[in-house]
């Protein structure tokens, strides 16, 4: 037992030392989510553990956490696990976007190029008025996703318009967006991705490409990539797949990664998953570096549904669990700087959590081309936290 003098002395020089059962009674937290399955890739812990948070902040990840007082959420039988982290979604193209994706568990997310710079204004609109942390790529096609091809005209693909857009809008703007497939961009794919990172360069910004379908092959546009940069729908299949007839990954592709380059699923509906070209990707062990929708209000109807619905299309494909839930939480924490406290349960930061449900059954996923597969598992939103506090609850 320490006496009076001695416990004054160890707090006043070297701060507060924690004596096991001291002060227990006046441990105080808003909310604690009991009794889950934490997944936290970040700490590489999978275990039943309760949550407790204060001042939204992670305070306490520990087993039987007691607290009077304190909210609790009820997560037995469901998994918990960061916030999920959306780097490719179009969630800015409708007022309702950031809040249907948090009922989804969605606690951050990037509208991928949604709008050029004639209108980048709206989506930036929504992304400041979401409550969720998000941001906003400005597409290289001053007018944005066009149905006619952003680029296909190559004067649309302004590098000064694009520039005076991240200039007035430098704290939203993360990054620029080249969509490069053959019905978006033609022939002019290589001139608009080389326009894309003038702009980026500037800013010290990463470009996020759209691949698949392009005219030009693939290496050539690789090429052009800088570490950071995202290539997003890399399970598209061919013409201009990242693997060869033979199943294998082209060297510029592992070159790319090598250097920094990203590589992102980007689900999507029309021509960028394929059941055979991901089989065959993920066969040669090139594994996604992160998850993400490509989420459109279409989307919710078809294919895409929900984040957690496209996280366990990769459980059907085999992929462990833990590594499903990383591609969704800390590895896209890592791509943009803003993210990058998030992404983790570690305590101090930001108590953003996603509760999801793992059921056992016959579940139907569907990729870009009707073609259907059967999977035992599919994870379904249940209770998403964000700063602390139960902000969305899904039945």
């Amino acid at each position: 037992m320490i006496n009076r003098r001695q416990f004054f002395f160890t707090t006043g020089a070297a701060g507060l030392v924690r004596i096991p059962g001291m002060f227990a009674a006046e441990t105080k937290y808003d909310l604690i989510i009991k009794g889950g399955r934490v997944i936290d890739p970040s700490r590489k812990l999978d275990a039943l553990r309760d949550v407790a948070i204060a001042g939204g902040r992670i305070a306490a990840v520990e087993a039987n956490i007691q607290a009077s007082g304190a909210e609790t959420i009820d997560a037995r039988g469901k998994l918990v696990m960061p916030g999920l982290i959306d780097i490719h979604s179009h969630a800015a193209r409708v007022n309702d976007g950031p809040a249907l994706n948090l009922a989804d568990g969605v606690t951050a997310w990037v509208d991928a190029g949604s709008k050029g710079a004639d209108h980048i204004d709206e989506s930036i609109a929504v992304a400041k008025a979401a409550p969720q942390v998000c941001r906003v790529l400005v597409n290289i096609g001053r007018a944005g996703i066009l149905p006619e091809g952003d680029t296909m005209d190559i004067s649309r693909a302004d590098v000064a318009a694009a520039r005076a857009a991240i200039e007035r809008n430098r704290q939203m703007i993360a990054g620029v967006k080249a969509r490069l497939s053959k019905a978006v961009a033609g022939p002019n794919d290589f001139e608009v991705l080389r326009r894309a990172q003038e702009v980026a360069s500037a800013f010290n910004l990463p470009v996020m490409i759209h691949m698949g379908q392009t005219v030009s092959p693939l290496p050539k546009l690789l090429a052009l990539l800088k570490p950071g940069d995202i290539v997003t729908h890399m399970f598209a299949p061919p013409p201009n797949s990242i693997i060869d007839d033979n199943g294998h990954i082209l060297p510029e592709v592992n070159a790319a990664r090598r250097r920094g380059v990203w590589f992102d699923l980007g689900n999507g509906r029309t021509d960028h998953l394929r059941w055979d070209t991901a089989e065959s990707v993920l066969k040669a062990g090139f594994l996604p570096d992160t998850f993400s929708t490509d989420w459109t209000p279409e989307g919710r109807t078809s294919q895409v549904i929900d984040f957690p619905n496209v996280m366990s299309k990769f459980l059907m494909l085999g992929m462990p669990l833990d590594q499903v839930v990383a591609r969704a939480t800390v590895n896209a924490s890592r791509v943009f700087p803003f993210f990058r406290e998030r992404g983790t349960l570690k305590v101090g930061a930001p108590a953003d959590l996603a509760v999801l449900e793992l059921r056992e059954g016959t579940f139907e996923f569907v990729d870009n081309y009707a073609g259907k597969r059967t999977g035992r598992q599919r994870l379904f939103p249940s209770v998403t936290v964000l700063g602390g506090k139960r902000v969305a609850t899904r039945a």
